[in-house]
């Protein structure tokens, strides 16, 4: 499996959060992707906080769990 936290820096990906999220700042994340892999961080520390890179592979089985 290809997940590994992040530790460069990511300037240039968009982030987009879930339409499910409220304008409360509750929890959530956000996701981007690039040619290599799908990007994830927690939408509430975004500034410093962790991110996570997914593989794209691994992304596509996680979706396909979700919406089955």
């Amino acid at each position: 499996m290809s997940v590994e936290q992040v530790t460069e820096s990511l300037n240039g990906l968009q982030w987009f959060k879930s339409s499910y999220s409220g304008s409360d700042g509750g929890d959530c994340v956000e996701v981007a992707a690039d040619l290599d892999a799908v990007y994830v961080r927690d939408s509430k520390v975004t500034a410093n906080g962790p991110v996570l890179r997914v593989g794209r592979s691994e992304w596509a089985a996680l979706v396909t769990l979700v919406l089955k």
